[in-house]
């Protein structure tokens, strides 16, 4: 009899909680069109760089040619303004080399430059919260630019305000190698300048004069406590994760995000899948292996889009590792609890790595959101979560630049 009643019973239970559901989603649809979503590292400028199919304004299909970005899928998840990276991978340290790593990055400059006059009703480029904020209100997609890797700066710090004046508002001092700026966290020579090299102290104190925000992924933890140490204005890590929950070196401790926090600066969530999840060690050597294929130099286009799709490919090959959009949440949660909300953000590392199942391309980006409402976070705090914490860093690094350029 009771087995009986238990059936019975079940069909209103399923109901009840459909409905429940139902009215989650469409709370998620209302807050997610009112909350300023702001992404801050989209690696988007290799495609259209390298691809030559790639068209930025045309909607592409991630199963089909692996792609993320572009403006039609921004439109449709309600993303409403990235930040496009200008990265190359670390090349030689010379003259010469420095030479060439400046005119590549004029060279993403201008591609960034060109998809937004080609598609003007649609994009503009931004550079303060105030632009972001005033572009959305038209209806228009937000291009900010940051930069991964100093390299292009090289030896004369006037190219800062080159850069500067083309768009750029934040730099990744170092990547996956050391610098003439910075130890890197994944130099495998280990460290070179004990941290932040003197042209990197000199480096960040004309950033901060000019209103270019610091970041902090990448680059080896002794690095980020001289950052701390000799930044004016708060910094953030526009594409890290923690950890305490991935104990990998390009996360960050529990005692970097709480300093990083306290100075006003925020981590903003990568998407990639180890530093999610930390992968087993068949997997670890898989991805690492691939990884420093891609790095090469003499890698060519095709060499990168294959290795990338033996990437993606990683997820189906051992699927009880691949991170999910509740991963996601797992490390903004735990940002949350040791720092607060005011400290967390987004940089999925899209077309760069990133890699989690339920948000494969820019255009489901909603379910993070979804996620967040399900765990009791409320539109204040997502809409925090989602840009408005990553804004007031920006802000903040214009109010410094003003104040330094002001002074007697």
């Amino acid at each position: 009899m009771k087995q009986l009643f238990l059936l019975l019973c079940l069909p209103v239970l399923v109901l009840a909680q459909s409905k429940k559901e139902q009215r989650l989603l469409k709370k998620a649809d209302k807050i997610h069109a009112r909350a300023y979503t702001v992404d801050t590292h989209a690696d988007v400028p290799i495609n259209m760089l390298e691809m030559e199919s790639f068209d930025v304004g045309v909607k592409h299909n991630y199963n089909e040619d692996g792609t993320q970005i572009d403006f039609p899928r921004m439109k449709e998840g309600g993303m409403d303004a990235m930040f496009f990276a200008v990265y190359m991978a670390q090349g030689k340290r010379t003259p010469e080399g420095d030479a060439e790593a400046k005119q590549k990055a004029l060279k993403i400059f201008q591609a960034i430059h060109d998809a937004v006059k080609k598609y003007p009703e649609t994009a503009e480029l931004v550079t303060t919260a105030k632009e972001g904020f005033v572009a959305h209100k038209k209806g228009k997609l937000g291009v900010f630019i940051g930069m991964e890797n100093g390299w292009p700066v090289g030896h004369d710090l006037s190219n800062l305000k080159l850069y500067y004046d083309l768009g750029l508002r934040y730099i990744t001092l170092a990547h996956s190698f050391n610098n003439d700026l910075s130890d890197s966290s994944g130099d495998p020579q280990g460290s070179e300048h004990g941290g932040v090299s003197k042209l990197g102290e000199q480096c960040i104190a004309e950033m901060n004069r000019l209103g270019i925000v610091v970041d902090v992924s990448h680059i080896s933890d002794s690095a980020f406590y001289d950052v701390m140490r000799l930044s004016k204005a708060p910094v953030f890590a526009s594409h890290s994760s923690c950890r305490a929950l991935s104990d990998v070196k390009r996360n960050m401790t529990d005692d970097m995000i709480k300093l990083m926090a306290s100075k006003g600066g925020v981590i903003q969530i990568n998407f990639v899948a180890d530093f999610l999840k930390k992968p087993s060690e068949e997997v670890a050597i898989s991805i690492k292996t691939l990884r420093m294929q891609a790095m090469k130099a003499d890698a060519t286009p095709e060499d990168k889009k294959k290795i990338n799709a033996e990437l993606r490919q990683l997820k189906y090959k051992f699927p009880g590792e691949a991170p999910s959009v509740k991963t996601v949440v797992d490390h903004i949660d735990h940002v949350v609890k040791i720092a607060g909300i005011d400290h967390v953000g987004i940089g999925m590392d899209m077309d760069g790595g990133s890699d989690v199942v339920g948000c494969e391309d820019v255009s489901k980006i909603k379910n993070v959101t979804i996620e967040l409402l399900r765990r009791g976070y409320s539109e204040k705090d997502i809409r925090k979560i989602w840009g408005e914490n990553t804004m007031r860093v920006l802000a903040a690094a214009e109010k410094v630049a003003k104040e330094l350029n002001t002074k007697p």
